[in-house]
């Protein structure tokens, strides 16, 4: 099947269409954020929601979770699917391009179809997934586990900063804010061929070797943790150096024990993303200081041994400095290793548009680590400009690699038999 329309301008000018919606506080300084139900996030929805209808979905619909699900019907509705899709919501101050460029790519591509008036044997069904990267809520990738079943009942209670709890957040947003119809979500992986997902790589590989293009070979293993160090607070003036309990400090040096145990393995990595002393004053010791941890690594059992090392060694400093230090694990995701079929099916794809084929790990988690879970599942990686800079305004890709994307991804759906 032939693209005969510039897609790639098409997406460009659909991103900038939907990042017009932002939160307040954050658009007024002309950031994006746009974060689980708020609503700047159900602006987002309705907006590709509109925008699925204008290129010729069959059914366009939101879910319980808020996902915006659309479906093309091929020549055969009760054949097995295609899925695919990314995500929508963002990071404070985030880019334009991290995980809505995953949901263009394939509207472009059913736009297309739709367009020849073209129907395949199996369907095609678009998910923008309404969350995954845990801003509002600790529950990263909670949208595309509804999909796959491992949606954590708890989640429902949790509060956001305001003191919102989610059950709450998806009733004010028109959701039955039900565990029954969260659960009645899961897909049957009978009905689909396999999960694909296009996303910007979010690191500096591909543009540094100046490819447009790569295919994923795996998605690194990770784990999320919000932990907190309980000191105590006392004077500043008053109380000598070698008698205090102070808690930021203790948090500051596992911070840099967790670089340094990083470090010490190729692939892994450890982040102290968050730091906050609740209620400190400029002449208090520290007596609480809360912060997250997230560790990742390219294997199970490396991630599992980096963790360990990272936790034994908090517990030691903590002793040492005679203060309390509380783990609390929020999220563990499996590596998730590329389906041998579907990876071939994107690298004889990337091939037939003309494109050098290279193949690379993935560092940053995706929903498609969700969905792996339940059926196969691969990836296309579209670079970066700005040596791949992402979760940041300075994350950009050109319309010529998005047009590339969607050829890719039309050249995909011809090797699918």
């Amino acid at each position: 099947m032939a693209s005969h329309t510039s897609h790639g301008q098409q997406i460009m000018e659909w991103s900038e269409r939907i990042a017009a919606f932002s939160e307040p506080a954050w658009a007024e300084k002309g950031q994006l954020t746009v974060t689980y139900l708020t609503p700047a996030h159900l602006q987002t929805a309705q907006a590709l929601t509109q925008l699925m209808q204008e290129a010729g979905f069959d059914e366009v619909s939101t879910d319980a979770v808020g996902n915006v699900v659309g479906r093309y019907h091929g020549t055969d509705i009760a054949a097995p699917a295609l899925l695919t899709g990314s995500h929508f919501d963002t990071v404070r101050n985030g880019g334009k391009y991290d995980g809505r460029l995953g949901i263009l790519v394939p509207i472009a591509v059913v736009g297309e179809l739709a367009k020849q008036k073209k129907r395949l044997p199996y369907g095609i069904e678009v998910v923008g997934f309404s969350e995954e990267e845990g801003q509002r809520y600790r529950a990263t990738f909670l949208s595309s586990g509804a999909l796959t079943g491992s949606f954590d009942p708890t989640w429902l209670d949790q509060l956001d900063p305001n003191g919102v709890s989610m059950r709450q957040a998806m009733v004010d947003a028109g959701l039955p804010g039900t565990l029954e119809s969260i659960k009645a979500l899961t897909r049957d992986p009978k009905k689909y061929l396999g999960f694909v997902e296009v996303h910007i790589e979010q690191g500096p590989v591909l543009c540094e070797k100046q490819l447009p293009l790569g295919i994923v070979t795996s998605i690194n293993a990770g784990v999320r943790a919000t932990c907190k160090i309980i000191g105590t607070a006392a004077h500043a003036g008053t109380t000598p150096m070698s008698m205090r309990e102070d808690a930021l400090l203790a948090a500051a040096e596992i911070s840099l024990m967790a670089e340094h145990r990083a470090k010490a393995e190729e692939g892994s990595v450890a982040t102290v993303g968050q730091m906050q002393v609740p209620g400190g004053s400029i002449n208090v010791i520290p007596g609480e200081c809360v912060f997250t941890l997230d560790m990742r690594a390219p294997t199970d059992p490396q991630r599992d041994s980096l963790v360990n090392d990272i936790v034994q060694a908090a517990k030691q400093i903590a002793k040492r400095r005679s203060v309390h230090f509380e783990y609390n694990e929020v999220m563990r995701a499996s590596a998730a290793p590329s389906d041998p079929a579907w990876q071939t099916r994107w690298e004889r794809a990337v091939t037939k548009i003309g494109q050098p084929l290279f193949k690379l790990n993935s560092g940053a988690g995706h929903d498609a680590m969700k969905l792996h879970t339940i059926m196969p599942q691969a990836m296309l990686f579209v670079r970066g400009g700005n040596r791949g800079i992402s979760h940041n305004p300075l994350e950009i890709i050109t319309a010529e690699d998005a047009e590339l994307a969607t050829q890719a991804f039309i050249a995909l759906l011809d090797e699918i038999n």
